[in-house]
């Protein structure tokens, strides 16, 4: 059984060293819902999950050091913003990256597909560093990502437990939490995110 996650990932650094990726997911098994995952310069890596069943399947797919159950509030316009109790976030997408009329032109059942997602994974990693398209989810699963649209972004602000983080900075070093890494330059990026399930 494959799942699918269509939405919306926003990667960012910060001048204090933490970095910050947000899920935004429209449709999935667990209906609208945003999820945040957060590595602070010690290395310390958070899950932020709306619930708790959303928090033991993000946990079973990726690795954390810490996880909260917190309710995740998205707003999105000109600017975009995610609230949690511990974490705030603002943010603006800016220009879209070269790529996404490249992303647009590949047929959508072609670009679902995890052979494809295969296809592109070294290139993907060449062209945005951090980058992965297809990897393990853990207990013997596979996640693939197709991406449809990749924007920049032009500022953010974030705040963690009351403290500013400062200015936007690029995602590194590169997070640990799976298979991936946000790409290095902060971006916000649309897309369907497949986890396939273990062949019994």
């Amino acid at each position: 059984m494959t799942s699918s996650f269509a939405g919306h990932i926003a990667g960012l650094g910060t001048a204090s060293g933490t970095r910050i990726v947000v899920g935004m997911w429209d449709a999935s098994p667990y209906g609208t819902f945003a999820d945040v995952m957060l590595e602070q310069p010690s290395g310390h890596r958070i899950l932020i999950a709306p619930r708790q069943e959303i928090a033991d399947f993000v946990a079973s797919t990726y690795a954390f050091d810490e996880i909260r159950i917190e309710p995740v509030s998205v707003t999105h316009g000109a600017e975009w913003s995610v609230h949690t109790r511990s974490l705030q976030v603002r943010f603006t997408p800016g220009k879209r990256l070269w790529v996404s009329p490249l992303l647009a032109l590949v047929p959508a059942v072609l670009r679902r597909t995890a052979s494809w997602a295969r296809v592109c994974n070294p290139i993907a990693s060449r062209l945005m560093p951090g980058v992965q398209t297809y990897g393990s989810a853990g207990g013997g699963r596979t996640e693939w990502y197709a991406a449809t649209g990749v924007r920049r972004l032009s500022c953010a602000r974030a705040t963690w437990e009351g403290d500013e983080l400062g200015d936007l900075a690029q995602v590194t070093p590169p997070v640990r939490f799976g298979f991936a890494s946000s790409p290095a330059q902060p971006t916000l990026t649309a897309l369907t995110s497949y986890v396939r399930e273990a062949v019994a």
